[in-house]
């Protein structure tokens, strides 16, 4: 786990995105550079010369533009909260690659098993056959031969299903190597060797949340739940953001000033006599007068998209609690046909596989039946053990939405 959530390429992609919207932040809390300007002014076109004319002058320049309101502040607190939606993301993303990577690993586990499973009881249906062959080659009790094509037909059956699990293996495989190696397939030996012999047990993190029917779980409740995953979380700093558009749009309102200062250097007149220096300042802004077509239009943008991501969480909030409880649901259910295979079911099939078996040798049954009973019997197991599985992989599903919201360095 901890190796697929160390080696995905989004957690590194996501934190360069993190540290570019922490560089932007810097960048948006300063003020424009200074415009600097220098040339001469009033240079007589008749001789060009500099101390020819009392109003010629070298003019040098400084201009500083003020941006609006508070423009600077909000931009930067703005990419701010965008930053801070990343380590929620991080948090969710290792919440995410948990649950789908214990699913494949335990659906690689449920394949080996069956398959061992059927290897097991291949060698009885061979045993089936051998029995067949011998009664009908002796002509001994009442086995015909479409019973031995039958016993042959269910062997190349198994044989069948053998392959379409190896097939499912690989696909299985395949799909861990995206997250375990980089790039390929995952290694089968070292796959084999993570594969416990019995089903790990996964833990359910809220348990009071699925069994305990003394608390009164209700949408208020999951809700709160919910609000506090890094998803819905990674959502309130985009809506932050989105508000802060709209105090953004608000400074369009206010006057942009510019500040501006010159220094004008003139040359004594021909006579030798001084000429005093020229000094300006000045300010110059401008007047939102007409509003209608650009700033009115710009506030009602930022508001819209505000509602939007308002939006956004709510309907993810829905999917989430729907999610919840389907898969609360399907647990509870799943729960109950693992009891009743455990305490009932598999142990009638082996009991009517036995009996069949034992009355066929005393000729008192057909070799159908026999034949019937041991696939229903193998069926039954392969059945338990994906109960098995699957409520294993629900654990998982349900522990993401109990994901606490980390911080970034531990996302």
């Amino acid at each position: 786990m901890t190796i697929a959530q160390q080696q995905d390429p989004w957690i590194e992609g996501n934190q360069l995105r993190q540290q570019a919207l922490e560089a932007q932040s810097i960048a948006a809390g300063s003020l424009p550079d200074p415009v600097i300007t220098a040339g001469f002014a009033n240079l007589p076109t008749d001789s060009f010369n500099f101390d020819q004319e009392a109003m010629t002058q070298f003019k040098v320049g400084i201009s500083q533009v003020l941006p609006r309101g508070d423009s600077l502040a909000l931009s930067q607190q703005r990419l701010g909260l965008l930053s801070q939606q990343h380590p929620l993301q991080r948090a969710d993303r290792h919440a995410l690659i948990e649950s789908e990577v214990s699913g494949l690993w335990l659906d690689v586990w449920r394949t080996r098993e069956t398959i061992q499973l059927i290897e097991q009881d291949r060698d009885l249906f061979e045993q089936l056959v051998d029995i067949a062959e011998s009664k009908y080659t002796s002509a001994l009790g009442g086995t015909r031969q479409q019973d031995l094509i039958r016993a042959q037909l269910e062997l190349t059956r198994l044989e069948d299903r053998l392959l379409e699990l190896h097939e499912q293996m690989d696909a299985y495989r395949s799909a861990l190597g995206q997250w375990l190696e980089q790039p390929g397939e995952v290694n089968s030996n070292s796959l084999h060797q993570s594969l416990t012999d019995e089903l790990p047990g996964i833990t359910l993190k809220s348990p009071e949340l699925v069994y305990d029917e003394s608390t009164a779980v209700t949408l208020q409740t999951l809700a709160e739940l919910m609000g506090a995953h890094p998803a819905i979380l990674s959502l309130d700093r985009k809506l932050e953001a989105s508000s802060t558009d709209i105090k953004l749009a608000e400074q369009k309102y206010r006057p942009l000033w510019q500040l501006n200062a010159s220094y004008g250097y003139r040359e004594d007149d021909p006579m030798g006599n001084d000429r005093a220096d020229f000094f300006s300042v000045g300010v110059t802004f401008d007047v939102p007068l007409f509003t209608g077509r650009r700033q009115d239009q710009q506030l009602r943008s930022a508001q819209a998209s505000s509602e939007s991501v308002r939006t956004e969480k709510s309907l993810l909030l829905r999917r989430m609690v729907a999610q919840f409880n389907g898969l609360k649901a399907r647990l509870l259910r799943i729960e109950q046909r693992q009891n009743l295979y455990n305490s009932r079911l598999l142990e009638q099939m082996s009991e009517q596989a036995e009996a069949s078996l034992a009355a066929y040798t005393n000729d008192d049954a057909d070799f159908t039946e026999v034949i019937r009973a041991r696939i229903a019997e193998l069926n039954a197991r392969i059945e338990a053990l994906g109960i098995s599985v699957e409520r294993q992989k629900i654990t998982a599903q349900l522990n993401y939405f109990f994901t606490p919201a980390m911080t970034g360095e531990d996302a």
